[in-house]
């Protein structure tokens, strides 16, 4: 759930039907905006924060794209600026030794596994596999828009598989971290 929490603006601007893609990126931006705002008020600190401060970034700059030329070339490639936002924004999460995904984790994990190096391992390798999505999204998306199909059922298909891959690697390898270590502690006992 923390997960679709996050990207919640990502798929708020992607409902908004195509032809009202400035409405769609301000709505992602007024959803990013309170996500951040009920994220503080909780407790959470910035690096819990990480993606939905730089949604709130893209979405504004967008918003201010399509608002100012609603018929700006930009439109066309919204779906494939979008990825390519998240996967820079992911990247560099990794490179400054902060994974996205720690955060995240830390919402639901006791605070003494928070320092251990398979807890961060763990969430480094799932970043990098939401950043790989992120980027692989991004370049088809790209391709789809420069043939003419940006807002067809492929780049739609490709969208959808762009979160729902990682997600489900992200369940899978989270359930096989436990398993592994479940097992390790059964065998030092």
């Amino acid at each position: 759930m923390s997960y679709l929490r996050t990207f919640l603006p990502w798929i708020v601007f992607a409902v908004v039907p195509s032809r009202d893609w400035q409405w769609g990126a301000l709505a992602a931006l007024v959803a990013a905006a309170a996500l951040i705002a009920l994220e503080k008020r909780s407790g959470a600190g910035f690096d819990a924060l990480i993606i939905e401060t730089g949604s709130a970034l893209f979405f504004a700059a967008l918003a201010a794209v399509a608002f100012a030329d609603p018929h700006s070339g930009v439109h066309g490639y919204s779906a494939a600026l979008s990825s390519g936002s998240l996967a820079v924004i992911a990247g560099v999460s990794l490179a400054i030794g902060r994974p996205f995904t720690l955060g995240i984790a830390k919402r639901t994990t006791p605070r003494e596994y928070w320092g251990l190096k398979p807890f961060i391992r763990t969430n480094v390798v799932i970043t990098a596999v939401w950043t790989a999505a992120f980027a692989v999204t991004a370049a088809v998306l790209a391709l789809l828009a420069q043939a003419g199909d940006a807002h067809s059922t492929p780049a739609t298909l490709v969208q959808i598989a762009g979160f729902a891959v990682p997600m489900v690697f992200t369940v899978r390898y989270v359930a096989h971290v436990q398993a592994k270590a479940g097992a390790a502690g059964q065998v030092a006992r």
